[in-house]
This record gives structure tokens, C-alpha cells and sequence, in this order.
């Protein structure tokens, strides 16, 4: 995916953290597919080591849950709104991110 999704995905994750609910962190990201309660994940490039993210974009694909690779732990940690970086995010509730999400959905490969 291009840098373009990128940007959408994150523009989607720091609208619903205004109107619904993020949830950041990997364990907590994993939870969340696993539980089926994740709509879109989002998780950084710059994760060291890469192994702990690794999983993410298969157990989303399993999941139907539109996943994307960051630039970085920083983009992703401001989009969620807490300022310091983090390495994983999922949307739990769109709030009013919800055509942005179905649209990512409808996009996914």
C-alpha cells in the first residue's frame, strides 16, 4: 500500500480517538483482533525488533480487519493522541471515522 493509505489509515485512527475509542499498544492491539472488537489496525515500521509486530497484519487479514504499515511509533502516537510513541493502534469504535474505516475495508486487497 502507498503512502497515501498510510495517511488515510492514520487520519481515520485520530477521528475516532476524538469520537470513538483507540486502543495502542501491541498486546492490547492483539487482544482486540482476537476478540473480533477491532475495526482497522495500524502498526509502525520503525518497531524494533520487527518480530513483535509481525503477527499484526496476519491475524488482521484472518480477522477482515484492514491493516497498514507507518512510517513511524511517533506518527502513530500523535494520531492516537497520546504524544509519545506507540507501537500498534486499532480502532475499537469509528465513532465518526465509520465511512473512513468502510472505505479502507472495501479497499483491502
Amino acid at each position: 500500500m502507498s503512502d497515501d493509505a498510510a495517511q488515510k489509515f492514520l487520519e481515520a485512527i485520530e477521528v475516532a480517538k476524538n469520537t470513538g475509542k483507540v486502543k495502542r499498544g501491541v498486546n492490547e492491539v492483539t487482544k482486540a483482533l482476537e476478540r473480533g472488537t477491532a475495526k482497522l489496525v495500524a502498526f509502525a515500521k520503525d518497531v524494533q525488533p520487527a518480530e513483535l509486530v509481525m503477527h499484526l497484519p496476519l491475524l488482521a487479514k484472518e480477522k477482515g480487519v484492514p491493516c497498514q504499515q507507518v512510517a513511524s511509533k511517533e506518527e502513530l502516537g500523535l494520531a492516537s493522541g497520546i504524544g509519545a510513541p506507540t507501537s500498534a493502534v486499532a480502532v475499537i469504535a469509528e465513532g465518526d471515522a465509520k465511512k473512513l474505516v468502510a472505505e479502507l475495508k472495501a479497499n483491502m486487497g
